[in-house]
């Protein structure tokens, strides 16, 4: 019984340390040289754009894509508001920065968008950085590989506080994004990798 007791806390030792370094298992941090960096849309663009924008100043690319919704706010696209704040905020890398307009919702389909954007490039891009929230580096850069083979993919994390942070239990708002975070990439690689 005694032998069993053990066993049964070692178990629970270890799920618990699964539990708490989890939360790192969800961010990838590998950005490489490559021909674009394709900052992703979403709820929290500002600082994916800034890290492209970092990478982009850096050497990293030779030239910048921000997706935006194509959906309206206000009397505006969401591309004609990231339009005017790269205007005001790209510098003397404006010319090297260009927005694209995406309708889906998804990164999936956000992946299959972002492809016409970046194929008029000249020389062709072959290898792309993706610059996105870091809790969803791991599964948009499975996406994209999965989904587009053809060009070789690197990501780079951009940290939002407010967001998530590690570790993930200590504030409400990073534990919801750590579980829904979780939710998506069980269903990408359960369910919706392998649809075509």
């Amino acid at each position: 019984m005694r032998i069993l007791v053990f066993l049964l806390v070692i178990v629970l030792l270890i799920c618990a340390l699964i539990l708490l370094q989890s939360g790192k298992f969800l961010v990838v941090d590998n950005p490489k040289k490559s021909d674009v960096i394709v900052v992703l849309g979403g709820d929290s663009v500002d600082e994916r754009y800034w890290r492209g924008l970092e990478l982009l100043r850096k050497g990293y690319a030779r030239h910048l894509y921000l997706d935006a919704s194509t959906g309206k706010t206000y009397g505006h696209t969401y591309v004609d508001l990231a339009r005017e704040f790269v205007a005001q905020t790209a510098g003397g890398n404006a010319a090297q920065v260009s927005v694209c307009g995406i309708e889906g919702d998804s990164t999936k389909q956000e992946a299959h968008e972002i492809v016409s954007c970046f194929a008029k490039m000249q020389p062709p891009a072959h290898s792309v950085i993706i610059a996105t929230d870091d809790y969803h580096t791991r599964r948009a850069l499975s996406i994209f590989q999965t989904e587009l083979p053809q060009y070789q993919w690197s990501i780079a994390a951009a940290h939002n506080g407010f967001v998530y942070g590690i570790p993930w239990w200590k504030h409400r708002e990073w534990a919801k994004t750590y579980v829904t975070e979780w939710q998506k990439l069980i269903w990408w690689e359960v369910v919706d990798r392998w649809k075509k």
